[in-house]
């Protein structure tokens, strides 16, 4: 069975059992999250499609860690003006393991 769930903006298409990384979400190490809006539930050849979400169904999934990504360069330069800054970003981000599936 998987779902395409809707978090911090962006799609995801999840199968029991699967770790993925996500916008940093709210919620403790070790706790449990529920995910309510599900776009869309399939099994075989069995496929319930929301408009937009799917009633009654949910995604539960484990919280694994909390952490940094990579860092990204920012540099922004004018050429012949003696101008150049430079910055960095790290996105936070929440490390998920699904659980159940429930349509």
């Amino acid at each position: 069975m998987y779902a395409v769930i809707k978090t911090g903006g962006k799609q995801y298409r999840v199968q029991e059992g699967d770790k993925l990384k996500v916008e940093k979400l709210e919620t403790e190490v070790g706790k449990k999250h529920t995910f309510n809006e599900v776009m869309m539930v399939g099994e075989g050849d069995k496929v319930t499609i929301g408009t937009p979400l799917v009633e009654k169904a949910s995604v539960e999934a484990k919280i694994v860690a909390q952490g940094k990504g990579k860092k990204v360069s920012i540099i922004k330069f004018r050429r012949r003006k003696h101008h150049l800054k430079k910055q960095g970003h790290r996105q936070l981000f929440t490390e998920i393991e699904i659980g159940k599936i429930k349509a």
